[in-house]
């Protein structure tokens, strides 16, 4: 059955995360996607190509776990794009497809030869879609950047603290994360339009505006109220403000950094806590309702946090659950991987195929289509690996062609 996307094909320049990302999405859903590199660099426009996690003591420009991660199911060609031969070829490949797509920093492809109005030349409803940290215009647009920088320039960091304390940052990438979801976005907006009205444009797409716009919230009471987002005793983790419930937080567990998170939304909520508890501060008057309780809170959560500390995050879960009050165990990565069915049913972690890493475990679409669903089977191209098919089945290279284009240093 063809993919949803499977009448689309991209030039794909994108790598690390925010760009290649994108693609992924694409490419699951049955976009031909090639993606493009530098045979002389060997793989170095990707940094993500050849570092941490490994699957093996193996160590190579191919054996990148994040990059095989993001990058399943694409095609891969090298083009030294140094040379006229290695721009006719890639001249070709735009004049094939539908969208071109890169998340260098501003101005690359354009020092090459191939900004959006030489794309336009080349075939005049091209898609071009660029995902810099900047874009292309405003007084910040000829600087570079970088995922975490991003989300401090876009004030994502700064929320991630409580006030008291230095910030804590997103985790890993956050940003490029979220930057890849947007450029799939734009992307796919960008065809439908194509589509409706036969017209290509270029999508500039800034990954620090997109984080600024995860701000709604914090941006509207700053507005609104004056009031900035760190402040004494804001935010505060273990709190709903909005609507306001009392317990609700995460709580220590029995075990090596084990939480659970508990929510009493109703007072009948409390009182199904209460019961299973079964201890003698559940009825102190600091706890009859939830005025009381919010303004107790301290107190309440250093008695609930008591309690848990005793018990196995799962068996906490277990009790609550079976009385109708929300919780949860707080999973760790590889527990939510390994140890939950849902993930595992929903097909979440297919395992593809990778020329030389061989069979690999890879993140899969969170998204099930009842008609058009998406497929990951492939790792990730090795460096070139698909040079010779793409030259020979796309542009109708001959294979002795395609072996003095690699005699010349073109591929």
């Amino acid at each position: 059955m063809a993919g949803a996307l499977s009448a689309f094909r991209i030039c794909d320049f994108t790598g690390q995360l925010a760009g290649a990302g994108a693609t992924k999405w694409l490419a699951s859903f049955g976009a031909e996607v090639i993606r493009i590199e530098d045979p002389v660099r060997e793989g170095r426009w990707d940094i993500l190509r050849g570092i941490p996690p490994y699957v093996d003591e193996r160590r190579g420009i191919n054996l990148g776990g994040a990059f095989n991660n993001h990058n399943t199911d694409k095609l891969g060609i090298t083009l030294n794009l140094r040379t006229d031969k290695g721009k006719e070829l890639l001249t070709e490949i735009i004049k094939r497809s539908d969208v071109v797509s890169e998340n260098f920093a501003k101005g690359v492809l354009e020092r090459w030869g191939f900004g959006y109005e030489q794309m336009k030349a080349i075939k005049a409803d091209i898609i071009y879609v660029s995902n810099c940290g900047f874009g292309h215009v405003g007084p910040y647009s000829d600087f570079k950047t970088w995922g975490p920088i991003v989300q401090a320039i876009s004030g994502l960091t700064f929320t991630s603290g409580l006030s008291d304390h230095e910030p804590a940052g997103w985790g890993y990438s956050f940003m490029d994360h979220t930057g890849a979801y947007y450029m799939a976005m734009a992307i796919l907006l960008a065809l439908i339009h194509r589509q409706r009205t036969g017209e290509g444009q270029w999508v500039d797409l800034a990954c620090t505006d997109a984080g600024l716009t995860l701000h709604g919230p914090a941006l509207l009471d700053w507005t609104i109220n004056g009031r900035p987002m760190r402040r004494e005793g804001q935010p505060h983790s273990n709190r709903s403000q909005w609507p306001p419930m009392a317990p609700h937080g995460i709580y220590p567990c029995a075990g090596d950094d084990d939480w659970v998170a508990i929510a009493c939304r109703t007072q009948k909520d409390w009182e199904k806590l209460a019961g299973v508890i079964g201890e003698d501060w559940c009825v102190a008057p600091d706890f009859c309702d939830l005025q009381s309780r919010l303004g107790a809170q301290d107190q309440l959560d250093a008695d609930l946090g008591e309690w848990t500390s005793a018990r196995t995050k799962f068996d906490v879960e277990r009790d609550l659950r079976d009385v109708g009050v929300p919780v949860a165990a707080v999973l760790k990565p590889e527990e939510r991987i390994d140890l939950d069915p849902s993930t595992g049913d929903f097909g979440l972690w297919p395992t593809v195929t990778h020329s030389e890493m061989g069979k690999v475990r890879v993140d899969g679409q969170p998204v099930h289509f009842s008609k058009t669903d998406w497929e990951i089977t492939r790792g990730a191209p090795c460096l070139g690996e698909h040079t010779q098919q793409v030259l020979t089945n796309l542009l109708g290279l001959s294979t002795d062609e395609v072996a003095e284009l690699r005699a010349e240093g073109v591929v």
